[in-house]
């Protein structure tokens, strides 16, 4: 179910100043002071996202991370879905995860969690690594427009 936890705001974190300085190889110690992220706890986050295939990792002298993937095509719906697990609030509305519930056929919660599901997907799935580096997440307000115009 849907909670953004440390590992998951933390692994944001790590993108984004990856992000931020993509031209360069940079230590786990770099991303550690700028993101404020313990360097223990870093370094598993760093590597889950290398298994994930977001960025890539040099060993010795002059080692360190970097973005694998253009920040354009990170999006952080499936970072998050990757790193934390489903968006639903509810595992009967999970459309990765569905879990049966007793009261699900008179449930009129459902619905509400269905809208929950839907409109949090809808944002974190129209915007990408790239959109935060540009600070553009505030002008991805038409995300609401869309979703709210659809539910008239």
């Amino acid at each position: 179910m849907m909670k953004i936890s440390s590992k998951g705001e933390y692994s944001l974190r790590a993108l984004i100043t990856l992000g931020e300085n993509e031209k360069k190889v940079m230590t786990v110690t770099e991303i550690s002071d700028l993101t404020l992220v313990p360097t223990p706890y870093l370094e598993k986050l760093l590597m889950q996202l290398k298994q994930l295939g977001y960025i890539t990792s040099r060993r010795g002298f002059g080692g360190g991370y970097r973005l694998r993937v253009n920040p354009s095509e990170i999006c952080i719906g499936e970072v998050i879905r990757k790193i934390e697990g489903p968006l639903a609030p509810m595992g009967c509305v999970s459309i990765t995860s569905y879990e049966a519930c007793s009261l699900e056929g008179n449930c009129r919660l459902q619905p509400l969690w269905g809208l929950v599901r839907n409109s949090v997907s809808h944002i974190l799935e129209n915007i990408t690594l790239e959109d935060l580096l540009n600070n553009q997440v505030n002008t991805k307000e038409e995300l609401l427009s869309e979703l709210w115009g659809k539910r008239k």
